[in-house]
């Protein structure tokens, strides 16, 4: 798994500059998080499986009805989101403590009809407002979301040492970390266009290992003999 460090010694060196005279740390960096955004929305956009994540249970209280991301300085205590949630893929809810889940449907609206009405289950919620809405219920339920997670954080300078922890990444990070320097710093768009093409065959080769992964097609191969043309199988 590679540091940061690594993948700037990468890009300057796709540069011609492995003493790194003009391709800095501090000058490359922006770049690398530049690269790393783009590199998570491509992640995100074919379901890679290490964008996955489950979150903890989620604890909702007697008439709470909204789940929603931390908000600095709010008043009404209320539960909250993973702050590295990108899109939710599944609920599940259970009463408190039991983990017996269950599915939960997604509705574009909670309708008005339930309003009023006396349940302990939530079964269906909404997404509006970048919040999870939920009948109100009158008993206390826990909740669980399956969703794709932002998987890499802004990197500072102190940081550039810190293995990421993910594999398969080095040499899309390394050639598109180069491909913006060459743009944006060298003003080169030979060499930018050049190693945009190396990133590109790069992704699709850490996107190909991945979606190898996760087929499981079991195929029946055919016999080495002669008469197979003749008889079949």
């Amino acid at each position: 798994m590679p540091t940061p460090a690594e993948i700037i010694d990468t890009a300057a060196a796709c540069m011609n500059d492995t003493a790194q005279t003009v391709y800095t740390d501090a000058a490359v960096l922006p770049y690398l998080n530049m690269a790393l955004r783009n590199l998570q929305e491509e992640f995100e956009a074919n379901n890679i499986p290490v964008t996955n994540q489950s979150s903890a249970v989620i604890n909702i209280p007697v008439g709470v009805t909204i789940i929603r991301f931390p908000v600095s300085g709010q008043v009404e205590a209320l539960p909250e989101l993973p702050v590295d949630l990108v899109e939710i893929q599944q609920l599940w809810e259970s009463e408190a403590g039991q983990d017996n889940w269950i599915p939960m449907v997604k509705r574009e609206f909670i309708p008005n009809y339930i309003e009023g009405q006396i349940i302990n289950q939530f079964l269906i919620w909404a997404w509006m407002n970048q919040e999870i809405r939920l009948p109100q219920s009158n008993a206390i339920n826990d909740i669980k979301i399956d969703y794709i997670s932002s998987m890499f954080k802004t990197i500072e300078l102190p940081q550039i040492e810190v293995n990421f922890p993910f594999i398969n990444i080095h040499s899309y990070l390394g050639f598109k970390t180069g491909a913006l320097c060459a743009r944006y710093i060298g003003e080169n768009p030979t060499r930018a266009d050049s190693l945009d093409g190396e990133a590109i065959v790069a992704l699709n080769r850490s996107m190909g290992i991945s979606t190898k992964g996760r087929q499981a097609i079991t195929v029946r191969r055919r016999p080495f003999r002669a008469g197979y043309k003749r008889t079949g199988w």
